[in-house]
Formats: structure tokens, sequence, C-alpha cells
């Protein structure tokens, strides 16, 4: 379509144009890129600046940079667009009128070329402003939380990549389909051409797609899994603090779920030596709340007998580990083999509950049961220590009689007055 003084003209033009219009664009890139420099200094000085004021200018440019590959695409949209008047207007004033095809092959040529060109350059900025300047504009502050902010979602991505990836090159095709055949140019091998050059972009574009969609969902999994196997040490801040679409704000809320996590797994250690872990456990999964409630229970008081006198004549390790000792069966024998829960422990004893949050149960017998088992068990620690020592150092036991609780009232702040009768 193009007569040999056209082609002159067209080759002129796509010099004189990329003369023009590289330089401007270079110019405003570099203009943009330099204002982070300045904006971190600027937010760094606050010498007779107000912490407000340096604290906006820091938003802004936050803002920007979060916008920073919509800026470098419209960049290139802007040069790859501009070529469609540009060219045409440049053809016309050596042939007027022009072919018709084209004035339809080439706007489409440009549009082609130009999307491709957009995209790329999308990702490509965005890749490289996660990697560059995100870690040092949002190293403590969540980059999806900037405000009047606007990212490309998945479902736009998607879109994007499609387009770029198969419709465009598909596209290029079909105007060689439908070009007119030249006897200069081998047309099968400018199909291959553009063909392999449509499948190049094509890889190179879901290489970065992997990249920016990829890898947050492999982090994720991978974050996943290892919650499932009880490791809560995972961190996903500082991936997350790096995405503002809607990845970031994923990895930043899943990191916070395991943070919350993390400590009421805390709480419920922590508690759990006061009260005991079953006790704990419980007490974390039915909070009856400000209100209270009411419920009859079993409480069991467990002490040793003359344990004080007995442990001011013995040495302090040996102290130490036959109450361990004795505490470890006894807590096996309340909690893992009668479903009771160790409430308080009380220096050389313990109080336990039974029937707390299950009042269908005998928790009655399941105390009597408990207390028989703790019989059975110090006896086999007298036997244990008859056989360590030639001391005879003999652990026994008071039991209080066992009460029925008829009303209790369990609150946040600690348990109320309780009213208790002797059985």
């Amino acid at each position: 379509m193009f007569t040999p003084a056209l082609r002159q003209r067209f080759f002129a033009t796509v010099v004189v144009y990329n003369a023009v219009v590289y330089p401007i664009g270079v110019y405003l890139w570099l203009k943009r890129i330099f204002s982070f420099r300045r904006s971190v200094s600027s937010a760094s000085d606050g010498s007779r600046r107000s912490a407000h004021r340096r604290c906006e200018e820091l938003t802004q440019a936050r803002r920007r940079l979060i916008h920073l590959p919509w800026f470098a695409a419209a960049i290139c949209g802007a040069a790859w667009f501009l070529c469609i008047p540009v060219f045409i207007g440049a053809l016309l004033q050596v042939q007027n009128p022009l072919d018709p095809r084209l004035l339809w092959h080439l706007p489409i040529s440009f549009c082609v070329s130009g999307f491709i060109a957009v995209t790329h350059s999308f990702f490509l900025v965005e890749l490289a402003s996660q990697w560059g300047l995100f870690p040092v504009f949002f190293r403590d502050e969540r980059a999806d939380r900037t405000p009047n902010i606007f990212t490309l979602s998945l479902r736009g991505r998607g879109i994007v990549w499609a387009v770029s990836a198969s419709i465009c090159p598909i596209a290029s095709l079909l105007l060689l389909v439908l070009a007119p055949r030249s006897p200069a140019t081998n047309a099968a091998w400018l199909a291959v051409f553009v063909g392999v050059i449509g499948i190049a972009f094509g890889i190179f574009t879901a290489l970065m797609m992997s990249r920016l969609v990829a890898k947050p969902i492999d982090q994720l999994r991978s974050a996943a899994d290892a919650v499932s196997r009880g490791n809560l040490a995972v961190d996903l801040s500082r991936a997350g603090a790096r995405r503002a679409d809607e990845f970031g704000r994923l990895l930043c809320e899943f990191d916070q779920m395991v943070r919350e996590l993390r400590d009421k797994e805390k709480l419920r250690q922590t508690f759990g030596l006061h009260v005991g872990r079953r006790a704990a456990e419980r007490i974390l999964a039915r909070d009856p709340g400000l209100s209270g409630v009411e419920e009859e229970i079993t409480v069991m008081f467990v002490d040793m007998r003359s344990w004080t006198a007995r442990a001011s004549a013995s040495p302090p390790a040996e102290i130490v580990e036959i109450m361990n000792d004795f505490f470890r069966v006894s807590v096996r024998a309340v909690e893992e083999e009668h479903r009771g829960m160790v409430n308080k422990y009380l220096g050389d004893g313990f109080m336990a509950i039974f029937g707390a949050g299950d009042s269908g149960s005998n928790h009655a017998c399941d105390a009597v049961s408990a207390g028989c088992e703790i019989l059975r068990a110090v006896k086999g620690l007298n036997d244990e220590l008859a056989a360590k020592s030639a001391r005879q150092f003999k652990l026994e036991l008071e039991f209080i009689p066992a009460r029925r609780l008829w009303a209790a009232s369990v609150r946040r702040n600690g348990l109320s007055s309780l009213q208790l009768e002797t059985r």
C-alpha cells in the first residue's frame, strides 16, 4: 500500500517523531522519579515544618508512587496513540487522498503495538517500584491504606494480559492476511516474524503476571499450611505492605489474623499457668460475658498434709521435684482422665472443678473417681520415694469433702460470692 514516496516519508517521520517524543517522555519520567527523592528529604527535615505538613507530603508521595505505573502507561500510551494523527497527516502531505486501506490498517497497527507497549510498561514499572521504592516509603505503613488510590484489580490484570498476549498478536496476523501482497515481500516469513514477536511478548507478559499474581498466592498458601500445622511464626506484613492492590490487603489481613491467633495462644498459655490448661481453654471458648451464668458443679480441694513442716526439713531441690511429680499425676488424673479442670494452685494443693460447661455430666462421680485415682497415683509416688531414699518421706493427702456449688456468678473481673452446701 506504500508507494516509494510514502515509504520514504514514513521512515523519515519515524526518525523525527522518535527524536522529539522520546526526550519529552524521558524528561517527564525522570522528573517524576526525582520528585520522590525530594519528598523523602523534605519529609525527614522537620526543622521549620510541622509534623502535620510532613505527614501530608509523605502521603502525597506515597499516592504518586502507587500511581507510578499509571503514569508510565500514560506516557507510553500518549506517545504511541499520538502516532495515528501524526503519521497519517505526514502521509497526506505526500499523497492526498491516501489508499483507503491505509486509513484503517495504520491506526489498527498503532493501536495493537501501543496496547502491548502500555501493558508491558505498566507491569514493569509496578514490579520495579515494589522492589526499589516501596520498601523506602512503606517501612511502617500499609500501602493499601493510602487514601484516594486506584489500583489494577486481579480481574483487570487478567483482561489486560489476555488482550496483550492473545488478541493483539492475532490482530497483527489478521492484518497481514488482509493486507495486499507485495512482490518484494515474503508474506510467509513476515507472518512467522510477527508470530514469533507476539509469542515472545506473550511469554514476557506471563512471567510478569506470575511475579505479580502467583507469588502472593504462593505466599498465602505457604502461610496457611504453616498455620494449619500449628506454626504461628509466619510474617506476611512486609510482603503485604508493598502491595497496594487486593493482594496487599489480603496478605496484611491474613498476617493480622495470625498475629491475633498468636496473642490468643499466648493468653491461653499464660492464663493456663494460673487456672490450668483445660480451664483456660474452656473459659476462652465459652465466655459467659458480663452477665455471668448459673451452673451446678462439683468442686474438689486437694492438699498435702503437714507439707510445710516436712518441706522445712528437706532440701529445696528434692521438694521441687516431689511437688512437680505430685502435680503431674494429679492434673493428669483430673483433666485427662475425668473431664475436670484445675482451677487454682494453692501452694501444696489445688482446686479442681467438675461439670463447668457440661451440666449434663455426672460431675460428682467424676470428682470422686478423680480423687481415687489421685490416691492411687500418690501411693505409687510413695513407693518410688521409698525406693529412692532410705528416709521415709511419705505424701499424705487431705481431701475436703466434695461440695456442691449451687449458684456461682462467674464474671470477667473475678469470681463473685459463692453459696456452698457440704454433702
